[in-house]
């Protein structure tokens, strides 16, 4: 009758670790998806008290951080006078081939052959009558870049002012739950107006800090790629200035 006893003894005592180290990583498991689930619920209520202002906000953001990609990949020296044409545009310049310049700066357009080809019809004319079509060319091609960058400029100053709107609509839905309890609301049920007021201030301020930077920092690139083109433009045009003298 002690054999039974024994084999459930051994067996027992074989199998408690087991089960004991199968306890110990179930605990661990939800030890370590514990902070997961609360970093979801955290980002989850973070979303809800934001509501369709912070959505509205994000997708701003998106926005104009593609239009900041776009545009400083535009705005570059080598996009806007490429090195290349503009030796092809001098060599041509050199030889007195004007027709076949033209012809080039109507093949490949960018900000500096949109600029010699409007001085260049200007050939049988006076010079003061070609240096004021490559001005008025230059600003033209200057403010095309400016209003792409306008957009900018937009979202920057929109994000913070819907960013505020958040905030008086959270503000005006506590004092309703305030007028609904008479008086007797209590902080819990405050928090989620209060809460979305605040973060829908944040991300306006958030989207409209760095995307003034970027452009001014754009705004800025401008200028100084289009005087230092409209340089290069002059140096190209100056013997026509003797010819005429």
């Amino acid at each position: 009758m002690k054999v039974p006893h024994l084999l459930m003894s051994l067996a027992f005592a074989v199998s408690a670790p087991a089960t004991t180290l199968a306890a110990t990583m179930v605990q661990d498991d939800a030890a370590a998806a514990a902070p997961v689930a609360t970093e979801t619920n955290a980002a989850a209520t973070f979303f809800d008290n934001a509501g369709a202002i912070g959505m509205v906000i994000i997708a701003l953001s998106v926005v104009a951080l593609t239009l900041i990609i776009k545009e400083i990949m535009a705005i570059r020296r080598d996009q806007l006078a490429p090195p290349e044409l503009v030796d092809e545009v001098e060599a041509l310049f050199e030889a007195g081939e004007y027709q076949e310049a033209i012809e080039l700066c109507e093949t490949e357009p960018c900000y500096f052959t949109n600029i010699v080809a409007a001085g260049l019809p200007k050939l049988n004319a006076s010079f003061e009558a070609m240096e004021k079509s490559l001005e008025e060319m230059i600003e033209e091609e200057t403010i095309k870049l400016h209003a792409r960058l306008s957009w900018l400029s937009l979202i920057a100053g929109v994000a913070p002012m819907l960013g505020l709107m958040g905030m008086v609509n959270g503000m005006i839905g506590a004092f309703e739950v305030i007028a609904q309890s008479k008086g007797q609301a209590t902080p819990d049920k405050l928090a989620g107006d209060i809460s979305g007021a605040l973060i829908t201030t944040l991300l306006g301020l958030i989207v409209a800090v760095p995307v003034t930077a970027a452009f001014v920092f754009l705004r800025n690139r401008v200028v100084a790629y289009s005087l230092e083109i409209a340089a290069v433009v002059e140096d190209l045009f100056e013997r026509f200035r003797r010819a005429d003298a």
